[in-house]
């Protein structure tokens, strides 16, 4: 209403006050009855007015959080940002859609958990004697806390909370956003220098994906370094030996048959030829079960001295995070609680625990190294769930003749093309709820057509079959001495592994993606199942699932073709 009465001159006067501008009143107001002011002039006292809009500005003075994945390592660094201590990530609370994101917690009050009495004052029988005798309620005893033993939990960023709770990540396109983790920089010059603290590397290893989580690169660094510096030493200048600590987590997934012995030998057999030839210890640990924690933590004590500094390096869902955690309950320490999920990549910057060494020792959680020969990098979490093992191994056994292949899913086929003998012994060890199959070789191409993503999962629907890559083949000839038990294995990375039991020698090909590592061995596992698994599929979920989607679909093509005919007859009929 105001705009229509005004003069075109006037009402640009009035646009030019910007509404995202200060300004200021500096002219007395006089009386508005006999001198009522003009339309440009405001009716306010002498004083700066703010914008009654939000003020906008699109060039910040505070510079953004570094988006790093350095975490805490210097403590410098822990006093000026705020680091998540689940992940390692530095927190921020402005932008949701950026990495490290938390939520400030409301301040609670001390008896928020007590129930409320809700019975009216009327229905009371009697005066409390507190009100008879006159007792007053200060305050400061609402304050108390009642269960002083309980340890105020951490603030987490929002993607620890979603991973602790519902155990995915919540936002998936802010992973994207993070950096890669580059080990070199963070971790490895610290490795490589000459001086400073006493250095402890902790490389943890999956027992059921031995060559596939076996950090290759680190040993070598690590392996380098001791050769370097142990000439420098000797020559009289400053060298920093790291002792090197190989951790072979998740034992309690391995039969319960196994021979410790037997198995610790084959361990360092296989870290001296993946590059680790200067071990100093050896754990074999359980974190659910608390196999040897206590041990692995005194050997840590120890060789890290009052001031010396521990990393726990691996791959991507080894188990760091998991042993840490576990170690702390062991050794009874005051620590906060990393975040433990079953995806890969959880730990997303460099972590430094406390609670868990003595005196001015640290101990550090790094991220997973990626592995990209390992078939879970290129797998959906769903299928991840399938191809993770969880649960203690068991042996499946094949009796085969030369022209028969072997399928873990849709993932990894074994084909005996050649023998010298006429029959040997196929043991897979693998998921158990990943479905097997036992067929000619020759009708093995019409497997990928018809049952991948199907009976064969993983991969999960038709479409998964192309986007996991080109199928390739590699061939291994093997020998073997015995027959009741197996000689070598055949590994992929991330998967699991075909054990061989022959007296004589084999031509294999072994059928996977392209780009997924697959390794020849010494057999870890020598026993093999006693009952033997029969020609077809093995008998699963998935395979009862997959078969009654296609006895359904069958049935209504059927119907349909009835249907048809049914009415095609009475057409006919009708004219």
């Amino acid at each position: 209403m105001i705009s229509r009465k005004l003069t075109p001159s006037k009402l640009r006067t009035l646009l030019t006050l910007s509404p995202f501008t200060t300004y200021t009143y500096t002219k007395p107001i006089s009386n508005p009855i006999t001198n009522p002011p003009k339309i440009p002039n405001l009716l306010n006292p002498t004083k700066t007015l703010a914008s009654q809009f939000p003020i906008f500005r699109p060039f910040s003075s505070i510079p953004p959080l570094p988006l790093t994945r350095d975490g805490n390592y210097d403590e410098t660094t822990s006093q000026t940002l705020q680091i998540c201590p689940g992940c390692g990530i530095t927190m921020q609370d402005s932008d949701p859609k950026k990495p490290g994101f938390f939520i400030k917690p409301t301040i609670k009050d001390s008896n928020y958990k007590i129930p409320i009495d809700r019975n009216p004052v009327l229905d009371e029988t009697q005066i409390p004697d507190s009100v008879k005798k006159g007792f007053l309620i200060e305050s400061g005893q609402d304050s108390i806390n009642p269960n002083p033993k309980t340890v105020e939990k951490p603030v987490v960023c929002a993607r620890c909370h979603s991973l602790r709770n519902y155990g995915r990540v919540k936002d998936q396109t802010v992973e994207n956003l993070l950096p890669d983790f580059d080990f070199d920089h963070t971790v490895g010059r610290r490795l490589n220098s000459a001086s400073g603290n006493r250095t402890v590397v902790v490389m943890v290893v999956d027992a059921v994906d031995f060559d596939g989580s076996f950090p290759r690169k680190v040993a070598e660094l690590v392996s380098n370094t001791i050769d370097v510096n142990s000439r420098a030493w000797k020559e009289g200048k400053s060298g920093n030996l790291p002792r090197i600590v190989l951790v072979v987590t998740k034992i309690d997934l391995l039969p319960t048959s196994i021979s410790p012995t037997g198995f610790e030998y084959w361990v360092r057999t296989r870290a001296r030829e993946g590059g680790a030839n200067k071990l100093t210890k050896v754990h074999l640990v359980s974190a659910v079960k608390n196999w040897g924690l206590k041990d692995l933590a005194d050997d840590m004590v120890s060789l890290a001295g009052p001031r010396g500094h521990v990393w726990v390096i691996g791959a991507q869902n080894a188990g760091k995070s998991t042993l840490i955690n576990a170690m702390g309950k062991c050794v009874g320490g005051r620590m906060s609680v990393l975040t433990e999920a079953p995806v890969p990549g959880t730990t997303l910057g460099i972590v430094r625990v406390e609670g868990v060494l003595p005196g001015q020792a640290k101990l550090f959680d790094t991220p997973g190294l990626l592995h990209p020969h390992q078939i879970t990098t290129r797998l959906t979490r769903d299928e991840q769930k399938l191809v993770h093992i969880t649960k203690e191994l068991k042996p499946r056994t094949y009796r085969i003749k030369a022209g028969h292949s072997v399928h873990i899913a849709g993932l990894m086929r074994l084909d005996i093309e050649e023998t010298s003998v006429d029959t040997i012994y196929v043991t897979v060890w693998a998921s158990p709820n990943l479905p097997l199959h036992m067929g000619k070789t020759e009708k093995a191409s019409t497997m990928v057509e018809e049952h991948f993503g199907l009976q064969l999962q993983p991969p999960i629907g038709k479409q998964r079959v192309e986007e996991l890559g080109r199928w390739v083949k590699k061939e291994f000839r093997v020998r073997g001495n015995w027959w009741d038990s197996s000689c070598v294995d055949i590994a992929a990375a991330g998967l699991g592994w075909f054990a061989i039991g022959l007296k004589g020698e084999a031509l294999l090909g072994v059928w996977t993606y392209e780009g997924v590592d697959v390794t020849l061995r010494d057999a870890v596992i020598p026993l093999r199942s006693h009952n033997f698994e029969v020609t077809g599929f093995t008998v699963s979920k998935i395979v009862s699932k997959a078969d009654k989607s296609l006895n359904k679909q069958r049935h209504n093509e059927k119907k349909r073709k009835v249907a048809d005919a049914e009415m095609k007859a009475t057409t006919t009929a009708a004219l």
